[in-house]
């Protein structure tokens, strides 16, 4: 896994979702940690495709559990190169 991937995903969402630096972990709990609701699913949508060029539909997104889930999702879906 690249890790400029993961650090540009970590610092993207510590913005968004105004998260302490803490909180994000690979085995966290992704829905939990962001407190997603259906807006913040739109938000977090739009900002993977914003940044990475890919989409996550609901049904791929059930399955993305942890930010670890989140990080290869976005590796194997990505439709650019991250720019660090």
């Amino acid at each position: 896994m690249d890790s400029a991937i993961i650090q540009k995903i970590n610092a993207l969402l510590i913005e968004e979702f105004e998260l302490d630096e803490s909180q994000v972990s690979p085995g966290a709990n992704l829905k939990n940690t962001l407190d997603l609701d259906s807006l913040d699913y739109i938000d977090l949508i739009a900002l993977t495709e914003a940044n990475f060029g890919c989409k996550i539909p609901p049904g791929d997104f059930n399955n993305i559990l942890t930010f670890d889930d989140l990080y290869t999702y976005i590796h194997t879906h990505t439709n650019q190169k991250v720019i660090i």
